[in-house]
């Protein structure tokens, strides 16, 4: 039996070799390979085309959503399972609308990961219990969330100065210019009726994006 090739993606190689040993120690999966940012994630996937990609979406860089965004714009076949250190309800829906077909929280179990990826590589989908259920509320509770009206780059900027980061700081992580920072920036307070980082902060906090 071919075992599932994975692609790890994530910043932070402490995380990928803990869970490089998880994976290598199931019969059935592999790792194939790794990668340190979206933009070498991409890289890694035209080269050693795996079966599956677990992606972190916080990474310096392009971020992992617009790596989604640009694997499956490449390869619509593409089987990806987000494992993020945020437990909202609002990453979880950006990524399943960009195409990712699994979310998971860094806080699950390790047989919860290999149940995951198990699932994604069978082409379905697969979300942390605790998520599917923040989700479930938030759509029958019928409340409009303000930042779905953002676009992805704008989200991730957004997030970003809702942490109190500069203009600077976030051109610099993300790899543009302190000019487009800004205009995402305008943009932002534009469509969130924002008038400074304090309020952005604010709407962040009532969002669920960040504790109080």
């Amino acid at each position: 039996m071919s075992k599932i090739k994975v692609l790890l993606v994530d910043d932070h190689a402490v995380v990928r070799m803990g869970f490089k040993m998880l994976i290598n120690a199931e019969t059935d999966m592999e790792v194939l390979g790794e990668a340190e940012s979206g933009e070498l994630g991409i890289k890694a996937y035209k080269e050693l085309n795996p079966d599956l990609v677990i992606m972190d979406i916080t990474m310096p860089g392009i971020g992992g959503i617009e790596a989604i965004d640009r694997i499956l714009a490449n390869d619509k076949s593409a089987r990806i399972l987000v494992l993020s250190a945020h437990e909202d309800s609002v990453h979880p829906k950006r990524v399943l609308n960009a195409g990712a077909l699994g979310y998971l929280t860094k806080r699950s179990a390790a047989e919860e990961l290999i149940k995951a990826i198990r699932t994604v590589h069978s082409g379905k989908k697969y979300l942390e219990a605790a998520i599917a259920q923040q989700m479930a509320i938030t759509n029958l509770s019928g409340e409009n969330n303000p930042v779905e009206i953002l676009s992805d780059r704008e989200f991730e900027v957004f997030i970003a100065l809702a942490k109190g980061r500069s203009t600077n700081e976030i051109a610099d992580t993300m790899c543009l210019s302190p000019r487009t920072v800004g205009t995402h920036l305008y943009n932002i307070k534009q469509k969130l009726n924002a008038n400074n980082s304090a309020e952005i902060a604010l709407i962040a906090i009532r969002c669920g994006l960040m504790d109080a």
